[in-house]
């Protein structure tokens, strides 16, 4: 008997203050339906409208199981393709039919990819602070709890967290998030090079450029942070700029990840091919959820490149899930970052002991003990998620003010 898709839902809330969108496809099977994850949080309202009026009229009465059918079809049917309200809306029932998958062959996702290749997963937690010191005191806490890759960062990413233009800004210019690359090389610079004096090299550190540099710039960086032995550096380019990597790749032997931003295969292809990167960092749900990710990392394994996913706080526990799932199974697995689980509030605390409003919404997250996290066995995806909590918390529609990134002469860059 066919399993024909009979409706498809969308919830979006913001438990913790981060805009999150739930899909639900319901099948034509009593009880059985599937979750996904289409989270894209500064524009939620737009993927909630596509999935509405454009996939739902699309997929209904569709066969649930015929997943590669169906993901070709939402990406094809508006002619135009890719995108990021396109392929966090694709995701959103991309993530749940697989859920349904797993829901039928009573195993979770993993098994369905082939089965683990890793007991756990090694992941990598954020590290922030004004001071050495403060950064230093957090590196030593998340050692205690077995971590052994951190991304550290001091004022985010190099302009600072304040919203307003400094007294140096040219005379009316508007307010943002202003950056001064030149002092942040000097500073990160120093930053890692105090870290290594006085925690030693015991402790795999990442560092995120955020894009945010001209090329030049970031191939001094890169070389400058190469005694530091860096895990890997993250998004030194922006997207438009890629053609530089092979002369940042013949400068320095820093590890390079790359992909938070990727929204299509043109993109990574030729960077991967070409051997210029060595970690992908897509975020599952920008290119279109579980069926594309997975091909992408087969894809990465043969020409060394390994994983590590993005896993920010603004991703719902379904897409963290798919990221555990993915990376039980993948060959060439390197480190998963994990930072959505805990309020934006959070400085040094684990949730194992605390029930936030997150966890009261969704039922089921991939557990985080001594360094590692670990998919619960339940069929699918392993995700409860609580409708009635849910519309407790209603999401946030202020304009966005971090992405207004601005040089010291007030024009805008890329976040």
């Amino acid at each position: 008997m066919s399993v024909l898709i009979k409706d498809i839902e969308v919830f979006s809330t913001a438990p913790e203050g981060i805009n999150l969108t739930v899909v639900k496809v319901l099948t034509s099977v009593d009880g059985l339906y599937g979750l996904g994850c289409a989270t894209f949080a500064y524009r939620y309202k737009a993927v909630e409208t596509y999935i509405r009026e454009y996939l739902r009229p699309l997929m209904i009465g569709r066969d649930a199981e015929a997943i590669e059918e169906n993901w070709a079809l939402m990406h094809q049917n508006a002619y135009w393709r890719n995108g990021g309200v396109e392929n966090n809306a694709i995701a959103g029932i991309d993530l749940a039919l697989w859920d349904i998958k797993g829901k039928l062959a009573n195993m979770p996702l993993y098994q369905l990819f082939g089965g683990a290749v890793r007991k756990g997963v090694p992941v990598y937690r954020h590290v922030d602070g004004n001071t050495v010191d403060e950064i230093v005191d957090q590196v030593q806490y998340y050692q205690s709890l077995g971590v052994k890759h951190l991304r550290v960062q001091s004022g985010g990413y190099g302009g600072g967290l304040e919203v307003k233009a400094p007294a140096t800004a040219p005379e009316g210019a508007l307010p943002g998030i202003y950056l001064n690359s030149r002092e942040y090389i000097r500073k990160t610079v120093k930053l890692f090079d105090d870290l290594r004096s006085r925690l030693g090299y015991g402790i795999d550190l990442v560092h995120d450029v955020h894009e945010r540099i001209a090329p030049s710039e970031a191939m001094v960086l890169a070389r400058e942070l190469e005694p530091y032995k860096l895990f890997f550096l993250e998004d030194p380019l922006p997207l438009d700029q890629i053609e530089y990597f092979e002369q940042l790749r013949a400068l320095t032997t820093t590890p390079i990840a790359e992909g938070e931003l990727f929204n299509n295969c043109a993109e990574y292809k030729t960077l991967i091919c070409k051997r210029l990167i060595d970690f992908i960092r897509v975020h599952i749900t920008q290119v279109g959820g579980i069926t594309p990710a997975r091909k992408l990392a087969i894809f990465a394994e043969q020409f060394g490149v390994r994983t590590a996913w993005h896993g920010p706080g603004d991703m719902s526990p379904l897409a963290h899930a798919a990221n555990i799932h993915i990376d039980m199974a993948a060959r060439n697995f390197g480190v998963q970052e994990w930072s959505g689980i805990e309020p934006p509030n959070f400085v040094i605390q684990e949730l194992s002991h605390k029930k936030g409003a997150l966890l009261e919404v969704f039922d089921g997250l991939p557990e985080f003990k001594n360094g590692y996290v670990y998919p619960n066995n339940r069929p699918g995806l392993g995700i409860i998620f609580n409708e009635k909590e849910a519309a407790k918390y209603p999401c946030n529609d202020d304009v966005t003010t971090w992405t207004q990134t601005r040089a010291q002469d007030g024009s805008l860059v890329l976040p």
